[in-house]
């Protein structure tokens, strides 16, 4: 009876922290909009307070706080990009690097993840290309962040999370510290912008809705959080009233997703979330098998509203972007909007230098020479074929089949695809601009522990 009351009090405590956390990052966007600066006041203390997390806690618990740390890191990136709160462009990557290089130190890499030292050792050519084609003047270092500061950022954090051991329970906490800035990013969407129809020009990606940044990264980064807020809704929202308020948090920051008009992050969200439903779907007891479906028809419903919600908002304009049209209904001819022809011209670059490529960020220098504008790549993989040349072929090597080895004998994480889902459709429409592809990426590669229960023993009275 004690054990129960002391297990009842527990989850309410964790449950009020849970809401605690999810109102005081709604408070954040009050502050981020209404006090100048003060995004630059929050980007420090997340810096200092994740590396006082770090070096204070024990060797065993400290790849959990590295993890932590680079998730809330990789959820607020937008954010900060958003509202100039970070003082570097890159500097979200740069602090995922930074903490996975102070976890290595601490804790060391698994013998498996030398593939991804190869990997990195991959990449030193192209800097080297860059470097007799560009010069190294003041746009060198820049040229060379924009684009080897993800494969870099996947890299260091690939080496550090392989294999790494994490509960069940602690992944679903490292899923929540991504999605608690990403709820702060939504409210300040809604402040910024409270009416979608005042700044509708077409069915075109959406500066204004997406709150002055580019659509795409937002979207990306909001589809993330739509996933992070569905595995929440399914797996740790045992009561009604959590359902509700779940279901509500994951409806605002669809909402937000979908009216950006930018549909890779959206397309990529409801792919990873498919994948994971799968795999819950087919992992679990017949009797959780009901529950599921049970919360997967108001996940239904709540997927509908959303849309119909966001189709009126819109004036139908949304209908017409998923459906690849312009405004008056007729279909434009190009749906990847330019990124073909972009993809084409990487693949040029390919063709003229297979042996070590045009170099890092080489690719945009031929297309400004060319005098077609600076149009940097959408697609990572036509990228690094074009940058990278023939060394791109064993940088997918190493990338795509390392982890699905790792599979064959690991097969406990059940978000394994949705996270490798994630990398390869979001390097497809985003590259890799943001952190965040190259991080989750990395979390495939965990070694999922399932939490144990507690052993019950009844106290032997004896007798006499």
């Amino acid at each position: 009876m004690r054990y129960k009351s002391i297990k009842n009090k527990y989850k309410k405590s964790n449950k009020e922290n849970y809401l605690t956390l999810v109102l005081i990052h709604v408070l954040l966007a009050f502050l981020i909009l209404f006090i100048p600066g003060f995004s630059k006041v929050y980007f420090v203390a997340v810096v200092l307070y994740f590396l006082y997390r770090i070096f204070s806690a024990n060797d065993v618990d400290k790849p959990k706080e590295v993890i932590l740390a680079c998730c809330y890191v990789v959820g607020s990136e937008v954010l900060f990009r958003m509202t100039s709160g970070s003082f570097f462009y890159e500097g979200s990557k740069y602090l995922v690097i930074l903490f996975g290089l102070i976890g290595l130190v601490n804790n060391g890499l698994s013998s498996k993840a030398y593939p991804y030292l190869i990997y990195l050792v991959l990449l030193v050519p192209s800097i080297i290309v860059a470097y007799l084609t560009i010069g190294f003047d003041s746009n060198f270092r820049t040229n060379i962040a924009f684009v080897l500061s993800g494969p870099v950022c996947l890299g260091i954090s690939a080496i550090y999370v392989l294999d790494k051991k994490l509960t069940m329970s602690d992944f679903i906490q490292a899923l929540l510290y991504i999605s608690l800035p990403i709820i702060t990013m939504s409210v300040y969407l809604f402040l910024y912008n409270p009416s979608i129809k005042d700044v509708l020009r077409g069915t075109q990606s959406n500066f204004a809705t997406s709150g002055g940044f580019g659509p795409n990264q937002v979207a990306t980064i909001l589809g993330l959080g739509m996933f992070a807020l569905t595995v929440r809704l399914f797996m740790k929202s045992p009561t009604m009233i959590l359902k509700i308020f779940n279901g509500i948090l994951l409806g605002i920051i669809s909402f937000r997703g979908i009216v950006t008009f930018s549909r890779g992050g959206i397309v990529t969200a409801v792919i990873i979330i498919f994948a994971f439903l799968f795999l819950l779907y087919s992992k679990s007891t017949q009797k959780m098998k009901g529950r599921i479906f049970y919360t997967f028809v108001l996940f239904g419903i709540l997927g509908a509203g959303v849309w119909l919600i966001s189709s009126n908002q819109t004036m139908g304009l949304i209908d017409k972007r998923y459906a690849n049209q312009d405004v008056s209904g007729k279909a434009k001819e190009d749906l990847s909007t330019g990124r073909v022809t972009l993809f084409m011209d990487d693949l040029q670059g390919f063709i003229e230098n297979p042996i070590l490529g045009v170099g890092a960020n080489g690719a945009k220098e031929l297309r400004l020479k060319k005098g077609l504008g600076i149009k940097a790549s959408h697609n990572e993989l036509s990228r690094l074929f074009s940058e990278h040349g023939m060394f791109a072929f064993f940088i997918l090597l190493i990338l795509i089949f390392i982890p699905l080895l790792y599979r064959l004998e690991n097969r406990r994480n059940i978000f394994f695809y949705s996270m490798l889902g994630f990398w390869f459709a979001t390097i497809n429409h985003s590259a890799m601009r943001i952190a965040a592809p190259g991080f989750i990426y990395a979390l495939a590669l965990l070694n999922v522990q399932y939490d144990k229960r507690p052993i019950h023993r009844k106290r032997i009275i004896k007798k006499g």
